[in-house]
């Protein structure tokens, strides 16, 4: 049975990854410090799979607890969540991102490769493509970052690319993924973001939940059909499963192994608001605010390497999405507080 190493694995993506690699009989240790998410995810992971999996509460910057760690345990991967995310943040607090996502990157692989670990799965970003508009976005596209959080998923890219081309015994993937949304279908575990959401579905159930007066909506004036920002969202059990398949995934020999993430198909705001209404009979109240700087008309992902390589394929829909969102919410409505 293989031991897997999550870390951040009890963030939001993390939890739900960490769900679904004891469905499929790996052991799992979570590295985490709580610095955006709970414990009690975790506990909810063992709860809904009804296996156990082996914590600690440290920072991968520590090196010296990182290495306690790979000495104690006989680990096979690692798949590596753990970072900052917040975009506005980031432009607030560069020094904080650069030195926990790169720094912490670095000692996480140097740790890996004393401990003879060279598989690592890396939890990337569709950020990394920029302002561009010329969609879908393929793993081939340019990339760019344009705030401090993209150029510290790009510098990883990076990093882990020369770290392949300077050591062939590496596996490393890079999965970049779009917009992450929904929750288990338990409603027990979900997206439980700190403070005023960044993002457009905790957003939108927090306002269901009426934790939130009303949704602020970014901008009608892009050229979309109906004026509002394009997205291409993903379901975070689809997601946690691309992971998977990720470890199972071929090994490429020359550089890292690259997936998009995505279901290929955008929604504007205003129909993941709709779709929000239908689904769950609830009104969401909204007003239309000034555009946010540096934000595209479009992202959505060409996803069609991801399912000739790994063999995976998003399989729930928008619909899907809302309602499992709204479960977690109305089950949950001060998170896992």
């Amino acid at each position: 049975m293989q031991r897997i190493l999550v870390t951040g694995g009890a963030g939001y993506i993390g939890s739900h990854t960490c769900l679904r690699l004891l469905e499929e009989g790996y052991d799992v240790l979570v590295v985490d410090n709580f610095c955006n998410s709970k414990s009690e995810s975790l506990e909810r992971v063992k709860q809904i799979t009804g296996r156990s999996l082996t914590f600690y509460e440290v920072n991968i910057c520590d090196r010296n607890a990182m290495q306690k760690i790979f000495e104690a345990h006989d680990i096979d991967a690692v798949i590596h969540f753990a970072g900052l995310k917040a975009v506005g943040e980031s432009v607030q607090k560069p020094m904080e991102y650069y030195y926990n996502n790169v720094y912490g990157t670095l000692v996480l692989c140097e740790e890996m490769a004393k401990a003879g670990v060279k598989n690592i799965v890396f939890s990337s970003s569709a950020t990394v493509y920029g302002l561009s508009d010329d969609v879908p976005f393929a793993e081939d596209a340019p990339t760019s970052a344009t705030n401090p959080y993209g150029r510290t998923k790009l510098f990883i890219e990076n990093i882990l690319s020369d770290l392949k081309i300077a050591d062939k015994d590496w596996s490393i993937t890079l999965l970049r993924y779009f917009n992450p949304v929904g929750a288990h279908k338990s409603g027990l575990i979900g997206e439980d973001p700190n403070g005023i959401p960044n993002n457009l579905m905790p957003y939108i159930s927090q306002v269901a939940v009426g934790r939130l007066e009303k949704l602020q909506v970014l901008g009608d004036d892009y050229p979309t059909t109906d004026g509002t920002g394009v997205r291409d969202y993903i379901h975070v059990m689809d997601l946690a499963e691309g992971h998977v398949k990720a470890l199972q995934g071929p090994k490429i020999e020359n550089g890292p192994a690259i997936y998009n993430l995505g279901t290929g198909k955008g929604n504007s705001v205003l129909e993941v608001v709709k779709a929000f209404e239908n689904e769950n009979g609830i009104e969401i109240p909204y007003q239309i605010i000034a555009r946010r700087a540096g934000d595209v008309a479009s992202s959505y992902a060409d996803p069609s390497k991801a399912e000739k390589h790994l063999k995976w394929k998003a399989k729930l829909n928008l619909q899907d999405m809302v309602r499992d969102a709204w479960n977690w919410q109305k089950k949950n409505p001060e998170g896992y507080a």
